[in-house]
């Protein structure tokens, strides 16, 4: 119940201009059928039962862009399918509704004889291609006013991450601690050392390439994300461990996603050999990121930027949220994998 008055309230502007819509119309076809003004032309009860049976379109018009419509685009195949399906359910229902009024009263023969039934049918699918036309024309109005919104916070958001990817590349702090731990191996291990100067070359030329790309596959990302462990594990050692799990990785991500999970896994525990955090990914209908919490005694307050930023790109591409779930023990991200 509440949910309805909210959509009332929502839309009252559009459903007051369908009652005005209905109300003249009524006084129209009055006017025009009697030829003179009376009390009569001016009452209500016509344009309320229009309004109603509007309604009643309404719904049914919404449940099929519902259960039909899976993108966000608009698609003039899947609107006049959606549209003529609704017209054609939507007589159904009226005249279901009009036999039991009828049955009730006792006046199947005066309102279903072949004459009648004629011209009711026709009356209701003019009203239903008139009202239905304005619900469609209203419906993805509002719909494309939310995309725009969208698309702009989508636009704001990708210029911050782009700004932090260049970030990570200049670090200095970043590239000093990686360039001793090179500095290190080539003492120990020149073999280790060259394998571990060529993937830290793959991992900036992974992050060059997709800087401009608002999707990657998860085959690539996934890639990239083994590759960027193996820095870690250079530095770290087995106090961070990561494991994936996966059936089938086709679909899209946001590029980076699973990088900045694991970086911020890294930034917020204090692994050890003894006590190792770590860090699994679940591939599935979604993708899961989980890591136990080891919290560091003194670590820096961060603005979760980065977080709410990946969130609003995952909003212009489908309705499933990230999802974000923190409890004593472990951190969780939920990732909606975007259809190719």
């Amino acid at each position: 119940m509440k949910n309805i008055l909210k959509q009332i309230s929502q839309n009252r502007y559009f459903l007051l201009f369908v009652l005005l819509f209905a109300y003249i119309q009524s006084i129209h076809v009055r006017i025009a059928i009697r030829g003179t003004l009376d009390k009569y032309i001016f009452t209500p009860e016509a344009a309320v039962a229009t309004f109603i049976s509007s309604c009643i379109l309404f719904f049914v018009i919404d449940f099929f862009i519902k259960s039909w419509q899976k993108s966000s685009t608009f698609s003039l195949r899947e609107i006049l399918k959606i549209f003529s399906s609704s017209l054609v359910v939507y007589l159904l229902v009226m005249k279901a509704i009009s036999f039991l009024i009828s049955f009730t009263f006792g006046t199947i023969e005066k309102n279903f004889n072949r004459e009648t039934l004629i011209f009711t049918t026709f009356s209701d699918l003019i009203d239903g291609f008139i009202y239905g036309s304005f619900f469609l024309a209203y419906r993805y109005y509002k719909k494309n006013v939310v995309y725009q919104k969208k698309l702009v916070l989508y636009e704001q958001a990708l210029s911050d991450s782009k700004i932090n990817q260049l970030k990570t590349q200049l670090n200095p702090h970043f590239l000093f601690n990686n360039l001793n731990v090179l500095d290190q191996l080539i003492e120990e291990d020149k073999y280790k050392a060259s394998d571990f100067l060529n993937e830290f070359a793959e991992i900036y030329r992974y992050v060059l390439d997709v800087s401009d790309k608002k999707l990657v596959s998860m085959k690539e990302e996934l890639a990239f994300v083994e590759k960027y462990f193996s820095l870690i594990e250079y530095k770290y050692g087995s106090a961070y461990t990561l494991q994936i799990d996966h059936d089938d990785i086709a679909g899209n991500i946001v590029p980076l996603s699973l990088q900045l999970l694991l970086e911020n896994a890294v930034q917020h525990n204090l692994g050890s050999q003894s006590n190792p955090v770590i860090i699994k990914i679940h591939v599935r209908k979604n993708i899961t990121v989980t890591n136990n919490t080891i919290p560091k005694r003194s670590i820096k307050t961060t603005s979760g930027r980065a977080l709410n930023n990946l969130k609003e790109q995952y909003s212009v591409f489908t309705d499933q949220k990230l999802d974000i779930i923190k409890t004593e023990t472990d951190f969780t991200a939920i990732i909606p994998i975007i259809p190719e």
